[in-house]
């Protein structure tokens, strides 16, 4: 089991009506749900792997997470949001997604968790607060309060670059200046000859560079500043399931048999 405390009544009742709901092989299941005075805990299954966030960013800096593993991990991610988005009844805006809300199991399978902020896609929600985590936040949820599918594409795409560079999503420059994930790959993301320069140590020269190019170009669509030139999740899970083998949920199909030895 995972316990996460949460500090909001309002998100809580807000997980528990959209959890028990949905049932989908990339969403957290919820198992229960706690309160007790001015505390509030949901009960999720056990992720043995902790979150990506931990993953990529904690003491081990992404060195179980190859190639393969990476693009499955977004594929899955896509898996959620595309239920999200297309199939459930309303469709459903994350709003929160990002690395530390997708948690992993023994065998890096992904499944999306934190449902506290989650909305109704297309609704007009009077006096909801800007919510969201900076660097993973669309810019136009944060110049106009707009919110679509579309923002979940944004920090779809920032996820991507995470599992594409190893970097966080917004990184101290100074002592008071940050810059974004996104400001500081798309220069390069474009450029054939800097983009496996900017890899993770981890996966550098562990991949097709022809499937490379084509995973740049996916983030780089994702997130684009207008929201109308980002694809539907539905259009990025159909653009990366071809890049990953058979054994792990794609379609590619590979000569030799997929096992840890391959993936390093």
């Amino acid at each position: 089991m995972r316990i996460e405390n949460l500090s909001y009544c309002t998100e809580l009742q807000n997980e528990v009506s959209l959890l028990s709901k949905i049932r989908h092989q990339n969403i957290i299941k919820l198992l229960g749900y706690c309160i007790h005075g001015e505390s509030r805990f949901l009960v999720y299954e056990f992720m043995e792997s902790d979150s990506l966030e931990t993953q990529l960013h904690g003491p081990t800096r992404g060195s179980s997470l190859t190639w393969y593993i990476r693009l499955r991990i977004a594929i899955d991610v896509a898996r959620a949001l595309e239920y999200l988005h297309e199939n459930s009844n309303p469709p459903v805006v994350h709003r929160d997604l990002k690395s530390s809300n997708i948690l992993l199991d023994s065998d890096f399978n992904a499944k999306l968790s934190d449902f506290g902020l989650a909305v109704a896609s297309g609704v007009q929600h009077k006096n909801m607060k800007m919510s969201g985590t900076l660097g993973y936040v669309a810019p136009e949820y944060i110049s106009h309060g707009k919110l679509t599918d579309k923002s979940d594409v944004y920090a779809f795409g920032v996820v991507l670059l995470e599992l594409l560079t190893g970097r966080k999503p917004m990184e101290n420059i100074s002592s008071d200046q940050y810059q974004s994930l996104v400001s500081w790959a798309m220069p390069q993301l474009t450029d054939r000859s800097k983009l496996p320069s900017i890899l993770d140590p981890v996966i550098q020269n562990t991949m097709d560079l022809k499937h490379l190019y084509q995973v740049a170009a996916v983030a780089v669509l994702c997130v684009q500043a207008e929201p109308s030139y980002r694809p539907l999740i539905t259009d990025v899970l159909h653009s990366l399931i071809p890049l990953v083998p058979l054994e792990l949920g794609g379609s590619l199909r590979v000569t030799e048999p997929i096992s840890s030895e391959n993936f390093q």
